[in-house]
């Protein structure tokens, strides 16, 4: 039998907590969060409540990956431990802040940067001398939860808080419900510097920057060279309504596009890949104790191949009358809504969902797309960024990678000569809606390469691939260069008038 793959040992990184009463809470834990588990989820079309038993990302990658944590009797052992085979550690950086464990005083988040790096040179020296391996081998991957990823963040691109060779061993860092963009609420805007209490500022777009060691005015979701974006994911939670923290009030001020506390605006990096899941910041349908932010973990953290879907629109009819008024000469203006959901084969959850009910669908002008100005590039929606992993299956079994992905174009708004069109005008029509079914075929030989095999449903919600048909030479472009991506082009035809014409463009490329 082959041996095992040697894996990279996780850190975890936990979120902010609030009050004194929140740290006590949190350093009484042992794994500060990453072992909460939950035994409900919301479907959020009928809004009923059904059961599924999701043990907590801890105990799924103990149980699917044989991964381990570092406690033994009572403490936390690293050097000479069995666990450094596969270690998941946590970072406490709260010990200290808590009144029976620390000082009871908070320093600023640049201290808890330095802790991440004193921990990383610890469990590096650990696990090096356990696999026997020089220390320019060792790469961890960090995980972390909210306020956690702006520590991470601070470790990887404030050079002054760690070291070279700490941050080039990170392999990767998944976020889930960061604020990368800081925290804005409605009345206020971007929380202001001076609510300092409990390091409330830590979200403010000054202080970030001053911690993230970004030059003034650049944009705090930029991670300014420190890491490759395509190492970076960001985990974007969209349900707003489920988030209970003030007993409802912090969703409120928040507002609905957001998980109840960080806007979606806000919840990624730039030029990360990210994906969307209907859950809230944190709580019984928070976003990390869920099986769609385990999903997503593991093919990012462990995949070896990515796949993205951008949708090429060639042609987006007009009706009738706003195609005359647009012959005439009329200034007309026309907006679309862009939802997709994206599902794997045999998964009881999504990996993906951009959608209109849950306020995240993706917004594009007809003239962002089709008629751009002053030389810019048009603006086609990305549906889906996801990883695929062709070395190891829940199910056991081996051949394509299957997953579905569902698009459906709405139109929000026409305006014909400055008036919005309300003849014969149905508020939220369909003008496309399509389940397309992917199947992603590895290499059979060393050397040869992926392909792809599609199929289209545009009615059931129940595809299959086995009517799938493999995409024709035709449709596939030469590798580009750029990232080495093979790319394939599903046809995209009009089902109805007025309808859409164009192509899912799916590229996939190796990762790791």
């Amino acid at each position: 039998m082959p041996a095992e793959p040697i894996l990279p040992p996780i850190v975890y990184v936990r979120g902010y907590a609030g009050s004194q009463g929140a740290v006590e809470e949190t350093v009484a834990t042992p794994y500060m969060g990453f072992n909460t588990g939950s035994t409900k989820a919301r479907q959020t079309w009928t809004g009923d409540i059904v059961k599924h038993v999701f043990e907590s990302p801890l105990v799924r990658l103990m149980k699917d990956f044989g991964y381990r944590d570092v406690y033994s009797n009572g403490a936390v052992r690293l050097k000479g431990s069995d666990a450094m085979e596969r270690p998941v550690v946590i970072h406490r950086y709260y010990d200290e802040v808590s009144e029976d464990l620390g000082t009871g005083e908070r320093p600023e988040i640049e201290h808890y940067a330095r802790g991440l790096d004193a921990l990383i040179t610890e469990l590096r020296a650990a696990w090096c001398e356990h696999h026997e391996l020089p220390e320019s081998a060792f790469r961890v991957h960090l995980v972390a939860h909210s306020m956690g990823g702006l520590i991470c963040r601070a470790f990887l691109q404030n050079i002054a808080l760690s070291s070279a060779e700490n941050r080039a061993a990170v392999a990767k860092l998944f976020t889930y419900a960061t604020p990368h963009g800081g925290i804005d609420v409605r009345v206020l805007g971007n929380l202001p510097g001076f609510l300092t209490r409990n390091n409330m500022d830590n979200f403010n777009h000054g202080r970030m920057r001053e911690f993230l060691a970004l030059p003034p005015g650049t944009d705090v979701r930029s991670l300014n060279g420190a890491i490759d974006p395509e190492r970076v994911f960001c985990l974007v939670g969209t349900n707003a309504r489920d988030y209970e923290v003030a007993a409802g009030w912090s969703s409120r001020a928040v507002g609905e596009l957001s998980d109840g506390l960080v806007r979606i605006v806000n919840a990624s990096v730039q030029g990360a890949p990210r994906a969307f899941v209907h859950r809230a910041h944190s709580g019984h349908y928070g976003i990390v104790n869920s099986e769609e932010g385990y999903q997503n973990l593991v093919r990012f953290l462990f995949g070896d191949v990515r796949v993205d879907g951008v949708l090429e629109v060639a042609e987006l009819e007009l009706p009738t009358k706003v195609r005359k008024a647009y012959e005439a000469g009329k200034p007309i203006k026309a907006s679309y809504h862009f939802e997709t959901v994206v599902r794997t084969r045999g998964a009881t959850t999504v990996l993906h969902s951009r959608t209109v009910a849950e306020n995240c669908a993706i917004f594009r002008k007809f003239d962002e797309m089709l008629r751009p100005e002053g030389g810019a590039s048009p603006r086609m929606p990305h549906l889906f960024s996801t990883f695929l992993d062709s070395r190891w299956r829940s199910d056991g079994r081996s051949g394509p990678l299957v997953f579905a992905v569902d698009v459906v174009v709405r139109v929000p708004r026409y305006e014909v000569d400055g008036f919005l069109w309300m003849d014969a005008h149905i508020e939220g029509s369909v003008l496309h809606r399509e389940t397309i079914v992917l199947a992603a075929v590895p290499p059979a030989e060393v050397g040869e390469e992926w392909s792809i095999r599609h199929g289209s449903n545009p009615l059931s919600t129940r595809p299959t691939p086995r009517d799938a048909e493999r995409v024709p030479d035709a449709d596939r472009t030469e590798r580009e260069a750029a990232d080495g991506a093979l790319v394939f082009r599903v046809p995209i035809d009009p089902q109805q008038r007025p309808g859409v014409r164009g192509a899912l463009r799916v590229a996939v490329r190796p990762c790791g």
